[in-house]
């Protein structure tokens, strides 16, 4: 059982609109977390009718709250329904849920029984309190209570999460030839990677309430080497200093335009939640031009409300396992180059994952290329 203290690990479940609902994409606010067990269980109604009645604090930017039920009656009569903003329900028929909060015990009976809880986490998914569930029906308030001495998660602009800025890596020359060639060359609709939930593959999605930007690919050969290059003698050495990773290879070249006119945006994820991407070790972005637009900035809801941007060839770097978001435009078009750097071990699970990659053209290109080493 997490104790308070404790970071909840990555969690996959069931939604009704989700089947595979990630739930530390949800950091940067208050976590509500219930085990009900059943719509069945007395006292549940009342604090399912309280719960959806309060509208103080679950509005997903102060708070959101996940109600977790193991009984598929539930799901098929439509008694627990998601209420947006604020409130989801994970179907955990399976209980692996449940057992990884460990409220399931073992029983005499045929069925085992469920320890009812509420577990509070704080925005970086960690656990705040654990408040066993004595009397259902007047369980809420006590959650209330929980909340009620709690700061907003917007007040947090000051913490600083574990990201590398390094200045300087494109000369402001190769900078403008950069966003020249993605004008001149055109972009693309930008999707994102996403696990298919019947196959198991991994798939390129465009979901527009998920991500909005066009990618241009860089075929020029000149502009690649120059590219790589200055990655290999002014960002690896840096990145090596700071988290102790030798990174060998690079995967992407592309120009990334974030555009005002189509409402430029990524909503907070991560880049290595699928086996086709598995590989990844840390993010670039490359800023080419900080001065022509507004909105656009990185921000990891993990660590607060606090906004990086990198300057004019400059770089900044982190781990792809860290929630990160690109918040919205508001004046102009920001380009950016995004590579992704990595080892020759993660080459290794690259090449080994490329069989889950389901465009047959992508899969081909890994499995004959692995990505040139940036060396």
């Amino acid at each position: 059982m997490f104790v308070p203290g404790d970071p909840v690990p990555s969690i996959y479940a069931r939604t009704s609109t989700n089947p595979r609902y990630s739930f530390d994409s949800v950091a940067g606010r208050y976590i509500v977390l219930s085990f009900l067990g059943s719509r069945k269980v007395a006292g549940v109604a009342e604090f399912c009718s309280q719960l959806y009645a309060d509208t103080q604090f679950f509005d997903d930017a102060f708070a959101s709250a996940f109600l977790v039920s193991n009984d598929p009656q539930d799901e098929r009569d439509g008694v627990l329904v998601e209420r947006y903003p604020g409130i989801r329900i994970f179907w955990d028929y399976d209980f692996a849920l449940t057992d990884m909060f460990g409220c399931r015990q073992a029983s005499k009976k045929a069925e085992s029984r469920i320890s009812l809880m509420t577990w509070i986490l704080d925005p970086g998914m960690r656990v705040l309190k654990v408040i066993p569930i004595r009397d259902v029906a007047t369980h809420y308030g006590e959650v209330r209570n929980a909340l009620a001495g709690l700061s907003s998660p917007a007040d947090n602009v000051q913490g600083w999460a574990p990201v590398l800025l390094v200045p300087n890596v494109l000369e402001p020359e190769l900078c403008r030839e950069l966003i020249a060639y993605c004008e001149s060359q055109g972009t693309d609709e930008s999707g994102f990677m996403r696990t298919d939930g019947q196959s198991g593959k991994t798939v390129m999605v465009v979901d527009h309430n998920h991500k909005r930007r066009s990618d241009c690919a860089i075929e020029d050969e000149r502009l690649q080497n120059a590219l790589r290059s200055r990655v290999v003698r002014r960002l690896v050495p840096q990145v090596e200093r700071a988290f102790q990773f030798k990174a060998s290879r690079m995967e992407r070249y592309i120009v990334a335009c974030y555009d005002t006119s189509t409402g430029g945006y990524f909503r907070p994820h991560k880049d290595n939640t699928t086996l086709g991407t598995a590989h990844r070790r840390f993010a670039v972005s490359i800023g080419l031009d900080d001065r022509s637009y507004e909105g656009g900035d990185l921000r990891f809801p993990e660590y607060g409300r606090r906004v990086y941007r990198p300057p004019t060839g400059g770089a900044i770097v982190f781990s792809c396992s860290i929630l990160h978001e690109v918040t919205p435009m508001t004046q102009g078009k920001r380009y950016v180059v995004l590579p992704f750097l990595y080892d020759e071990a993660a080459a290794e699970v690259r090449l080994k994952n490329a069989a889950y990659l389901q465009d047959e053209a992508l899969r081909n290109h890994v499995v004959a290329s692995v990505a040139p080493p940036t060396r």
